[in-house]
């Protein structure tokens, strides 16, 4: 146990720095959206080209992973939104928003730095694959479903038009096309540049988990506590259940490969999940069930990481 606490603890002592820097005015929180901007726009491109860029073409085209994570994503979502609209009576739009904050995770805050921790090089590979299918399939088709009307098909397929449309000036996804590319012509970067983008990458885990630790503070928890804990458990405990079955049935993979895709999938949301509930009015909701995903994944994930280490499913 203790070797899991070693990966583990690091991890949530920089979220916990953030939260105190931004709780004791040490650090001001309406600046935490530039260091935000500073990972996902220049940091993590920088992370994943390098790595991308250096990796076999067997490595990057890796239709198994690809399609088992898009798999178990797929039926949580299908899952979160239909409990959502039978259980809960919610229309498709805000319920669409329950199954996207279940089968969405916090790939690159929280999951990359705790894998890589962990098994070390192929995280960056994980979270690459994991980043296509998050932002080719499932971000733009929750999307196009919590901005539906339910009744009018067109609407739907113009929603999912415009999200992967807008894709196309996302600095991760050049970073992955650019990283991909160049691998696929076995090419690598002009050492005067592979140093600089290095470096820029090793900046995006410490000051990732410092943002998420500071977007904690204030957020509400109120009288939401059921739904709240029924999403937030769909996140940490049926998402990775699922992305599990289907890495077994759409396998054999490498086990390091494996394991680091479950517990990806073992992650908290999305950072911007409340962001994505603003249309609805939902923002409170979803600001709620981010702060107890977070604060619960350090015994969820910890536990994932022993059951992975001590019952080998992958191998």
């Amino acid at each position: 146990m203790l070797d899991i606490l070693a990966v583990i603890a690091p991890i949530f002592m920089l979220i916990g720095l953030g939260y105190l820097a931004v709780r004791l005015a040490l650090f001001p929180q309406d600046k935490l959206a530039a260091l935000g901007l500073l990972v996902v726009r220049f940091a993590l491109p920088a992370l994943i080209l390098h790595s991308l860029s250096s990796r076999s073409p067997a490595e990057l085209l890796n239709t198994p992973y690809l399609a088992a994570y898009a798999a178990g994503s797929l039926a949580m979502l299908l899952l979160g939104t239909g409990w959502a609209m039978l259980a809960r009576q919610q229309p498709l739009p805000r319920a669409a928003l329950y199954g996207l904050g279940m089968s969405c995770s916090n790939s690159a805050f929280v999951g990359y730095p705790i894998v890589h921790q962990l098994l070390g090089p192929v995280a960056t590979l994980a979270l690459a694959l994991t980043m296509v299918v998050e932002n080719l399939l499932m971000l733009p088709l929750g999307i196009a479903l919590s901005e539906a009307d339910g009744s009018r098909q067109e609407r739907f397929l113009r929603a999912f038009g415009r999200s992967l449309l807008g894709l196309r000036r996302n600095p991760i996804i050049l970073a992955i096309v650019a990283g991909v590319t160049l691998a696929l012509l076995d090419l690598s970067l002009p050492p005067l540049l592979a140093k600089p983008v290095a470096m820029l990458g090793t900046a995006s885990a410490p000051v990732a988990l410092f943002v998420i630790g500071g977007s904690l503070v204030g957020l509400p928890l109120r009288s939401m506590l059921r739904d709240v804990s029924i999403l937030a458990s769909g996140k940490l405990l049926l998402h990775p259940l699922l992305v599990a079955g289907a890495l077994l049935l759409f396998g054999p993979l490498d086990p390091r490969l494996a394991m680091a895709g479950v517990l990806t999938a073992a992650m908290p949301m999305l950072s911007i999940f409340p962001i994505l509930g603003q249309r609805h009015d939902m923002q409170g909701f979803c600001a709620a069930t981010l702060l107890l995903a977070t604060t619960s994944s350090f015994l969820t994930i910890s536990a994932a990481i022993w059951l992975l280490q001590h019952y080998p499913f992958f191998h």
